[in-house]
């Protein structure tokens, strides 16, 4: 498999990403949905409002990531990313949250008008597939 198409594979299967920011040297790290949109290049992730982690992104928007692997060990990790909070809301992307994770259909349903939706934006990635295989891909 060729490493673009299997960070397309990674990033429409895998549901979860820790999300590593830093403000004023301490490091804070925690799970996430997301989703991948291969049109915008960007990744999608929603956090309910004035929640912690939208105080660190507004003091520092440099943000890392990997994505958590289900049962293989092949992940996509990325060191220079920025996070901003999106133009769109949930209830604008709610079909591709459903489509990679249908039980977040509730999830919109009960806390849409709660939450905002960001955006993760990257240009490059390191795609993991194994112990022996790690490449670093541009987008």
């Amino acid at each position: 498999m060729k490493t673009i198409e299997a960070f397309k594979k990674i990033m429409n299967e895998q549901t979860e990403i820790a999300l590593a920011t830093s403000v004023e040297e301490i490091p804070n790290v925690r799970i996430v949905n997301f989703f991948y949109d291969e049109t915008k290049k960007c990744l999608f992730f929603s956090t309910f409002k004035e929640n912690k982690k939208i105080t660190e992104f507004q003091k520092n928007p440099n943000v890392a990531f990997t994505t958590i692997p289900n049962e293989q060990v092949n992940h996509v990790r990325v060191h220079d990313a920025q996070v901003k909070k999106s133009e769109l809301s949930v209830y604008d992307v709610a079909e591709q949250w459903i489509q990679k994770i249908p039980s977040y259909e509730e999830n919109i349903k009960l806390a849409g008008a709660m939450l905002d939706l960001y955006e993760i934006h990257f240009g490059e990635a390191i795609v993991i597939l194994g112990i022996d295989s790690r490449e670093t891909i541009i987008l």
